[in-house]
């Protein structure tokens, strides 16, 4: 565990509840997850920039879709994590400004039916200004229909 101090209280990087190989190529942080909201941070290398040395759009588009599926996936208050896994079935995103620095997605579920969750999530820098905000659509499943098989997560509980 890792503990830094931001905006005047401790935070302790958590782990990720499932091996997600991109997420751990990027240095994906997990920072918060509970409650229907979670917080993901990381902070940039070479590899991440684009042609303009600031963070590919992809990359953030990735955190900011990693911290709303991390929301939904959420532990309520006294309960255990959503046991099954989400894809995303859509999502807006918007930029507003360079994803430079440390950079924190804040996700938050806004809605959840049995087998949907309507969550946003909103990119913050260094300086705490907003990079990028979207909008997504994750779809509850317990395996991933391929190809006529069913694929099971990695490291599942389910």
């Amino acid at each position: 565990m890792r503990r830094g101090w931001r905006e005047a209280q401790w935070i302790t990087e958590m782990k990720f509840q499932v091996h997600i190989p991109f997420v751990e190529a990027l240095g994906l942080e997990l920072l918060r997850f509970e409650n229907g909201e979670s917080e993901i941070a990381m902070t940039p290398r070479e590899e991440h920039m684009n042609s303009w040395s600031v963070l590919h759009g992809g990359v953030t588009m990735t955190l900011l879709d990693v911290a709303m599926a991390h929301a939904a996936r959420s532990p309520k208050p006294g309960a255990a994590p959503e046991p099954r896994g989400v894809v995303t079935v859509a999502m807006n995103t918007s930029f507003m400004r360079p994803g430079l620095g440390r950079l924190v997605a804040h996700g938050k579920l806004l809605h959840q039916t049995q087998t949907l969750a309507f969550c946003e999530s909103s990119l913050f820098d260094s300086d705490n200004a907003l990079v990028a905000h979207a909008t997504g659509t994750f779809k509850f499943l317990r395996s991933l229909p391929a190809g006529g098989r069913q694929l099971k997560r990695l490291n599942a509980s389910d």
